[in-house]
């Protein structure tokens, strides 16, 4: 941790012109939250006294999405240096360090960061470099800028352009992420002798490190590693973080005492909780809000979503359960299950292809095969509340609003309309009628028509 100040100033004006997309690069979700989201969490957990944020024009959405932090719009996008001109502006006299970070690379690590703080400190009895470069060890270098280092000090001394690099400088694997960090009463000075004379007509915020050099400053290098590095500027480098992300997570879970049967095919979000000895078969995704007791087990090609599951509780196969779902302990949802915005309590049972949606399920309850809650009316929801021990038997109809009283059984293929008193017996399907030796007649009489409309 940087015994200084520390500002960061987040670089997310860039369109994503390969991204093809009308959504503002960095607010393409990784784990189930936008990209630039994921960079603040991880800011939220070192000591960072301001963050500002450099959008672009038209970009309302990206600014709710990072509020309460400070924006401040690029209006001319002329390039890395001048985006961080802007930053500064916003920053006024701050001192301290200023990190500079990008909105579209979202796995960069707490550890890193604050690596580079550390660095910003220097060595006792050295004055501290002015700026810190954080580069990596790429398993492709292509077209990165390589890092210069000080044979004897090990120094930086320049960033190379790949492009402008002899061919031994491209031998070097030390690369350039983009990352920075610098002395804030510096950078002024610095952005201030950027040019733009250059190919792309750009100001470069890697030629600080030339500037500083210039002027006598130490620059150092820290390393980092290449998966949490990745920048996302097409819908490919958005699925490869995603599958960087999704090895993080399940690596987390496992762990964390949780067994993953077939772990490559189990799909986590950014705010997953899972407790110890949960079993997770293959196929299974956890959307936004998701919470697993103990001794869970989440069976095959389940999706959940902003759901909470105690302790004991089996789900699935192929069930769903989608926001303000609340599973007691020891409760058991079967296949092809959907539960919606309903409180399921303790050791109640759904074990069949149902629906049950802005209800209460009570203790110990039965909801038997194809019971559906009727919960809406066209223009209004409406509530069903099933007490403990009731049994609800198959293919079932509950229209809400409707109680269903404790104890209470209601028999197969009803539909129920009215409350029903605790204890009670109630069924609401038609008499059986039976038409002695009928089918036969029928059966014969069907032939015939048949045989005729063959005729014509």
């Amino acid at each position: 941790m940087s015994k200084k100040k520390t500002a960061v100033i987040v670089l997310a004006a860039g369109m994503g012109t390969r991204m093809k997309s009308d959504l503002p690069k960095v607010m393409h979700p990784v784990g189930g939250r936008p990209m630039i989201n994921h960079l603040l969490a991880t800011l939220a957990k070192i000591d960072v006294d301001k963050t500002v944020i450099v959008v672009g024009p038209d970009m309302e959405i990206l600014e709710t999405a990072v509020a309460p932090h400070t924006t401040t719009v690029q209006y001319d996008r002329a390039g890395t240096g001048d985006a961080v001109k802007v930053g500064v502006q916003a920053l006024g006299d701050f001192k301290g360090n200023v990190l500079v970070l990008y909105g579209d690379t979202p796995l960069i690590s707490e550890q890193t960061l604050n690596g580079m703080l550390e660095a910003r400190d220097g060595q006792p009895g050295k004055i501290p470099p002015s700026v810190v470069v954080l580069g990596f060890f790429p398993m492709e270098p292509g077209a990165y800028g390589r890092l210069i280092l000080d044979e004897e000090e090990g120094d930086l001394m320049a960033i190379v352009e790949a492009a402008d690099a002899t061919p031994e400088q491209l031998e070097i694997g030390l690369c350039n992420s983009g990352v920075m960090c610098f002395d804030a009463s510096l950078l002024p000075q610095f952005l201030s002798r950027l040019s733009n004379d250059n190919a792309n007509g750009e100001y470069y915020l890697t030629d600080c490190v030339r500037i500083a050099c210039e002027d006598g400053f130490s620059c150092s290098v820290v390393e980092g590693d290449e998966e949490e590095l990745i920048g996302v500027n097409s819908r490919v480098e958005l699925a490869q973080a995603e599958v960087i992300f999704q090895d993080f997570m399940r690596d987390k879970a496992m762990k964390g005492g949780a067994t993953l049967l077939d772990p490559s095919t189990v799909y986590f979000s950014h705010d997953t909780c899972i407790g110890r000895e949960v079993i997770i078969e293959p196929n299974v995704q956890f959307g936004v809000g998701v919470t697993l007791g103990h001794n869970v087990r989440v069976k095959g090609f389940s999706h959940l979503e902003g759901a909470t599951l105690k302790n004991g509780v089996t789900v699935g196969p192929f069930a769903r359960l989608r926001p303000g779902t609340v599973l007691g302990e020891d409760v058991k949802v079967g296949n092809f299950v959907e539960i919606k915005n309903t409180a399921v309590e303790q050791g109640a049972k759904i074990s069949h292809l149902s629906y049950i949606g802005d209800a209460r399920v009570g203790r110990e309850a039965n909801i038997g095969a194809g019971t559906i809650t009727c919960n809406y009316d066209g223009y209004l929801k409406h509530h069903t509340n099933i007490g403990d021990g009731a049994f609800i038997g198959s293919n079932t109809a509950l229209v809400a609003p409707v109680v269903i009283g404790a104890g209470a059984i209601v028999g197969a293929g009803s539909t129920i309309t009215a409350d029903v008193d605790s204890n009670d017996i109630v069924t609401t399907r038609a008499e059986q009628k039976t038409g002695k030796g009928a089918a036969e007649a029928y059966r014969t009489r069907k032939r015939a028509e048949k045989e005729k409309l063959k005729k014509g």
